[in-house]
């Protein structure tokens, strides 16, 4: 997609589609709101105020309304597109390309009412993000619709080229994401999850090393080894390391994404119903990738270090049983109630080897637990932490980034869930607080580290497309951990 800015007049600007935001009136307001969109219903002889006194259409977010051949454009189409109450150019920019694409639009112009760095990247990343299918293996049938100009109208500046610039890498990577996850497993195994890496790596200058099977057992990694027992796949740690130039900041950014490629739940296998989603369980290490490959272009000054422990969870006849005990890398043993609960189990070995590479804060993303759905639904990701003030930095960036997290209870009082008469720690803590037990279990691999668990498991896969996103992988955390390393120190 070409990306360009442009400060013409709406009327003289000529494109398939001139899109304009038209905010939603709070009761006993008149007029049309917003500047752009002001602009362009006083050119077409107030069509916008004939829709708004109609009923037909009211600013609610991501409305849309059509007026082929304005009178008064060069536009061959404007769109009235609904801001709501607070106008979200990710969303809005998404829910454009998202609509006009499918009417054999090519080229489209969103005008800004504020310009800056920060909207030009959101509106950049919402129309890339938007433009992405999940059709990669379809032979026929496949969206061959394609948005391939996309104007920003606004001033130009030196913000709005770095907002473009930031906005078209962290889009692209998150894209990137989703294409991973949306691989099926026999198509993407751990050893091409590392392959991916490794290309990452040498395309934008990171540090990669990936242990096998063999470098884990001599370091002691018997959880997630115990995980990859039952499969004919073997087991990869992948590490990607970022190191600033110049002057770094204080600390070293650990970020943790579980990978199990494909999960059938093991001897405790799922049900047969939708596990053919079970491709997406290895979304949280995609997303530290696709993290990854933005912040080997965007420079952040401190130094960032991933982590994926990538494994297929399979019920061969190697594979783990209830029952098994296993001796993870800290020493702590675990007795394997459920081997469904594989992802702490690879997490735990994974977090502590952080530790050992001289991390200083971790965050990790795991599609870990059916419960946090229960608790949060489809909408928020489920965040857990043993620091305060970490928990209020990711908040931070994570709403800056347009990415939905809400913290959950990690007291004490819920650690005894964990008890095992037989080992250190049970691996699952019962059917009630199942994702705090689960979070409990990473805390005691975290510790004492500023640690940060997201449950993303109700968030890293859209059943039913939005009008910004279509169905599928969404690629969650990707843009909050950049946000995070972004502004650290800050």
């Amino acid at each position: 997609m070409n990306i360009q800015v442009s400060n013409e007049p709406l009327s003289a600007v000529d494109v398939d589609a001139l899109v304009v935001v038209v905010r939603e009136r709070a009761e006993g307001e008149s007029g049309v709101k917003g500047a752009a969109a002001a602009a362009a219903d006083q050119a077409t002889a107030g069509w916008i105020s004939e829709l708004l006194a109609s009923g037909e259409f009211t600013g609610k977010a991501l409305d849309i309304a059509i007026l082929p051949r304005p009178a008064g454009l060069k536009a061959k189409k404007l769109v009235a597109i609904g801001g709501g109450k607070e106008a979200d150019p990710r969303r809005i920019a998404g829910a454009a390309v998202r609509a006009l694409k499918a009417k054999k639009v090519a080229s489209v112009a969103l005008a800004l009412d504020e310009a800056g760095e920060g909207q030009a990247a959101a509106a950049v990343e919402g129309a890339i993000l938007g433009g992405w299918e999940p059709d990669a293996h379809k032979t026929a049938g496949k969206c061959t619709d394609r948005i391939t100009s996309f104007t920003l109208l606004c001033a130009d500046g030196d913000a709005v080229q770095a907002g473009i610039r930031r906005g078209r890498i962290v889009a692209e990577s998150q894209n990137f994401t989703r294409d991973l996850v949306n691989e099926p497993g026999n198509r993407l195994t751990p050893t091409g999850l590392a392959d991916h890496a490794r290309q990452v790596a040498s395309e934008f200058g990171l540090e990669c090393d990936v242990l096998n099977g063999d470098r884990m057992k001599q370091l002691g990694m018997g959880a997630l080894l115990g995980v990859a027992m039952g499969s004919a796949e073997p087991p990869a740690l992948i590490v990607l390391k970022y190191k600033p130039e110049g002057h770094a900041l204080e600390g070293n950014l650990g970020l943790v994404g579980k990978g199990v490629t494909f999960d059938t739940g093991g001897i405790s296998i799922k049900p047969s119903e939708g596990m053919e989603k079970m491709k997406y369980d290895m979304a949280g290490g995609a997303a530290v990738l696709g993290a990854m490959r933005a912040l080997a272009q965007l420079k952040p000054r401190v130094a960032v270090t991933a982590l994926i422990p990538a494994v297929e969870n399979m019920p061969g006849d190697r594979a783990q049983r209830p029952g098994d005990i296993v001796y993870t890398l800290n020493g702590k043993t675990v007795e394997v109630l459920n081997t469904d609960a594989e992802g702490r189990l690879i997490l735990c070995d994974a977090l502590e080897y952080a530790k050992r590479l001289g991390c200083t804060h971790l965050v990790d993303a795991a599609t870990l637990t059916g419960a946090i759905v229960v608790a949060l639904g489809y909408v928020n990701v489920g965040m857990f932490t043993n620091h305060d003030g970490f928990r209020d930095a990711l908040l931070g960036a994570s709403k800056a980034a347009g990415e939905k997290m809400w913290p959950m209870p990690l007291d004490e009082d819920y650690k005894d869930l964990l008890k095992s008469a037989f080992a250190d720690l049970a691996n699952i803590g019962g059917r009630w607080g199942g994702a705090i037990s689960a979070a409990w279990f990473l805390k005691e691999f975290a510790d004492p580290l500023p640690w940060i668990h997201l449950d993303i498991a109700g968030t890293a896969w859209i059943e039913d497309g939005k009008p910004f996103l279509s169905k599928g992988p969404s690629g969650v955390g990707v843009r909050s951990f950049v946000e995070l390393a972004m502004r650290w120190g800050g």
